[in-house]
């Protein structure tokens, strides 16, 4: 539609020209069950009422200006009491506003549509119970596809929602609400952004508990805690969990924030076929339905929901209480929650290791986002709302993140937080930019927050440390220097704080431990670490020990070579997963060939006490074997992984979570006959392993590759859905009928996905995983060219998260061949006009594509 990409020119000249008052808005939402309104066509969507009356002012009265609608129609349009013709003033996206007066009354009614995508008003249908499910989804501009509104996050406004739901339904929003002859009526909001309002409706599960804390002034602060799932979901889940984390959350924020929560009451709302992980709605927020455990599942799930529910948490502070005024600054809250909600798992909860998942997972996605030709600073150029979609990414949320743990090791844990306490009090509802929170800590510090966000907040890439180690002739350390590097596109050396750890094996052959650390601030091209001089010579020299600053890590050759020998000897967890990270970039850069890093996998991981460490290695192990594998190896290495894997499973502690982590990875490289038909017995019981509970998630897990290798066919997976009926388990059973290697099946799930848009989100999502499994290469050969072909139209068509699912997931990265790079390269260059957002998405996998082929060019240089 015009207009629908709203830029950042446009939302300054907005905000500029109007300030907003209030909003009243009213929805209709009976139209969510029974059939779709009378005399509406097949391919009509279905809608409801939206009633939205919005108050502002005008700076500049007789201006024109436009407020925000994505509706299919309008039914009528007032401003200031003057009637105004829908067809005139609204073009599908926008609603014109003309001869403005110093003080606005605009009452817009519309009828706007549910959604299938994720994306404004989501409805869905519970296969298991017929039950209908709403809520809402609108970051970072979807808010306009519910109601009329100026969809920017610098025009804060209180809200008042009303909502008429079909009977024996609740609603939930923002504030509290009533039931009142018929109508939900909630309690006024405080300012907040449009894109963090919400509705959450339908006949959910909820569980309610509460919150209480006592200030030092002697006030008390009570808040509601409120926790809520589809009523299939009900007896799995875990409440008390979720609301001990909630409750261990409050209480280190208000310890460490010296702000009292602002928003009332804590609904969280785990929701199905959910976009994002979660959503920071102040006083609702929602997750996916997927943190609600069917099946047993490892320490590292609990772990990563309770991550989740202290990420948004922080986000009350950071984002709902203090915005961004545009998106450039998405990092002012993104990198924030991303920090805290391991700083306050480690620091609150049961999960005293959080820091080493950060270090090993959440840095991994950072290292991958910030060597694509689209890495960009932290604080990013973000010219529209396209811009601002794809920049919830890895340099936003898990890069910033890092950098800010560096910033505490910089500035100190202390002065770090009194900053952020200053910066939520001084802003308080209001909107902020770059320099509001570098004034608040560098008053606090002491240090020139100008040069250090120069050097990290507005500059891309990733440098490499590398010890050098000169020995005297006594074998001890005359000199100990880091070394650091940039690549060419972008040479940015940064200041560093890092601890430089040697490494030793006690006794000559026991465990390596640390016996030596020097904190440095490492700057420019060489440092000398003169605290290390004259210590024994290190088996291992570990440059960015305790992981204080964000890098990439590299070894010496003396070092490299204990690793190979000795990886899984080093006690200390943290230190052990910061060398797996290390020799993971070190593969993916084509130093490391791809069998080598899969022999470490396969010689030390069966050792690794940190079950998430072990998860991540697992995942690691198959894309080097998908991806940098030479592909006359793959199937020896395909066979040695399972092999290793199945070794390890039958070793492993019966009914322990390193046997179920190793269950889940064996399925995920089974390829031949004995290993499929351990994995048919396990599901029939005719095969059994002392512990190994397979529970329906597992069976899924051991089905997908039994249909990928073709041994499960249609009426299997007929008959699992049976035994497991629920929106759960259709979304397995429709991931296994892709993966079936077949070209009739290929050509269904494609046109599935490509040619209609029937399927829902997530629906979507399971059929291009099951479509693009690696194991039949040649099935998937044909849709290279199509894939070229289509995407353009895709991208017009189709609304922007299935857009981005579909260049994602399509994208021809199995048939990874120099013709494939040569035909992204031609689709690039005749598409310099294409929209931005789009030619990211290619350009990001082009060079996924480019560093599979330097991989594979490395391990087939590695056979010899």
């Amino acid at each position: 539609m015009p207009g629908e990409n709203l830029s950042r020119d446009e939302a300054q000249e907005r905000a500029a020209l109007l300030s907003v008052d209030s909003y009243d808005v009213f929805l209709d939402l009976r139209s969510a069950v029974g059939e779709p309104e009378p005399g509406a066509a097949a391919d009509e969507p279905r809608t409801f009422r939206s009633v939205t009356t919005l108050r502002f002012r005008c700076a500049e009265p007789g201006a024109a200006s436009f407020a925000d609608l994505i509706a299919p129609s309008v039914t009528a349009v007032s401003l200031n009491g003057r009637d105004l013709d829908p067809g005139e003033v609204f073009d599908g996206s926008r609603v014109r506003l003309e001869d403005l007066a110093a003080e606005n009354e605009l009452v817009v009614d519309a009828r706007c549509a549910y959604s299938r995508t994720g994306e404004g008003m989501h409805r869905f249908v519970d296969p298991e119970d017929g039950e209908v499910y709403l809520y809402t989804q609108y970051e970072p501009a979807d808010a306009r596809r519910v109601f009329a509104d100026f969809e920017q996050p610098d025009l804060k406004a209180p809200f008042r929602f009303e909502v008429r739901a079909p009977e024996g339904w609740t609603v939930w929003s923002n504030g509290v609400g009533e039931l009142a002859d018929g109508v939900w009526k909630f309690a006024e909001t405080k300012p907040i952004s449009t894109y963090i309002t919400a509705v959450v409706a339908g006949p959910y599960h909820y569980v309610t508990d509460s919150y209480s804390r006592a200030f030092d002034d002697g006030t008390t602060l009570e808040i509601p805690l409120g926790a809520m799932c589809r009523k299939g979901l009900a007896p799995h889940f875990d409440a008390d969990d979720v609301f001990l984390v909630t409750k261990q959350g409050l209480d280190f924020f208000h310890d460490h924030f010296d702000y009292p929560y602002p928003f009332g009451k804590y609904d969280q709302a785990f929701v199905p076929e959910y976009n994002l992980g979660a959503m920071e709605n102040p006083g609702l927020v929602t997750f996916r339905e997927e943190y609600i455990f069917r099946g047993k599942v490892t320490q590292t799930s609990y772990e990563a929901r309770a991550n989740v529910i202290l990420h948004e948490m922080a986000h009350m502070w950071f984002g709902d209480l203090v915005t961004m005024v545009w998106w450039d600054d998405l990092w002012l809250k993104e990198s924030f929650a991303d920090f805290m909600g391991t700083f306050a798992n480690v620091g609150a909860t049961r999960f005293t290791d959080a820091w080493i998942t950060f270090a090993n997972r959440r840095k991994a996605w950072a290292y991958r986002a910030d060597q694509l030709p689209s890495t960009h600073p932290i604080t990013a150029d973000i010219r529209d709302l396209q811009d601002a979609k794809l920049n919830f990414d890895g340099i936003t949320y898990a890069k910033g993140a890092s950098v800010l743990k560096q910033l505490v090791a910089y500035v100190g844990q202390d002065a770090f937080l009194e900053g952020a306490r200053r910066y939520f009090k001084r802003n308080a509802y209001g909107n902020t930019r770059l320099g509001d929170l570098l004034s608040a800590l560098e008053e606090t510090s002491g240090r020139d927050m100008a040069a250090w966000s120069r050097s990290w907040l507005q500059t891309a890439g990733v440098n490499s440390l590398t010890p050098q180690v000169i020995l005297d002739a006594e074998g001890r350390v005359a000199e100990l220097a880091v070394l650091q590097e940039a690549p060419e596109s972008h040479p940015e050396l940064r200041p560093h704080r890092v601890a430089v750890g040697l490494y030793r094996r006690e006794d000559g052959d026991g465990p390596l431990v640390r016996y030596a650390r020097a904190e440095v601030d490492v700057d420019g091209p060489r440092t000398v670490v003169t605290e290390l001089a004259g210590a024994e010579a290190p088996a291992l020299v570990l440059v960015n020990d305790d992981d204080l600053t964000y890098c990439k890590i590299r070894f010496d050759e003396g070092s490299l070579a204990t690793l190979r020998d000795a990886l899984g000897e080093i006690t200390d967890p943290l230190a052990r997963a910061l060398c797996w990270s290390a020799l993971w970039n070190l593969t993916r850069d084509a130093i490391v060939p791809a069998r080598d890093f899969i022999a470490l996998v396969l010689r030390f991981a069966g050792r690794e006490s940190d079950i998430g460490v072990l998860q991540m290695l697992h995942a690691w192990a198959n894309s080097a074997l998908v991806n940098y594998a030479a592909p006359e190896w793959r199937e020896q290495g395909e066979a040695l992984l399972s092999e290793g894997a199945l070794k390890e499973l039958r070793l492993a502690e019966p009914g322990g979570e390193h046997q179920l982590a190793w269950a889940r990875f064996f399925a995920a490289v089974a390829s031949s006959e004995t290993d499929l038909q351990l994995l048919q017995g396990l599901l029939e019981g005719t095969a059994k392993i002392d512990g190994l509970e397979v529970d329906q998630e597992l069976r899924w897990a051991f089905l997908e590759p039994l249909a990928a290798r073709g041994v499960a066919d249609e009426s299997v997976l007929a008959a699992e859905l049976a035994r497991d009926d629920t929106a759960s388990g259709k979304r397995h059973q429709v991931r296994c009928l892709a993966a079936r290697p077949s070209a009739a099946v290929k050509a269904q799930a494609w046109a599935a996905v490509v040619e209609s848009d029937a399927l829902s989100n997530a629906l979507v999502e399971a059929t291009i995983s099951g479509f693009a499994r690696p194991s039949r290469r040649d099935l998937l050969a044909p849709y290279a060219a199509k894939y070229f072909a289509a995407i353009d139209r895709v991208w017009a068509e189709r609304s922007i998260q299935i857009g981005m699912d579909v260049v994602r997931g399509l994208f021809p990265a199995l048939q990874d061949s120099p013709e494939t790079l040569a035909a992204t390269d031609a689709w690039l260059a005749t598409h310099e006009d294409a929209p931005p957002a789009l030619r990211r998405l290619v350009l990001e996998s082009r060079d996924d594509l480019a560093r599979a082929l330097r991989g594979q060019a490395c391990d087939i240089a590695a056979a010899g």
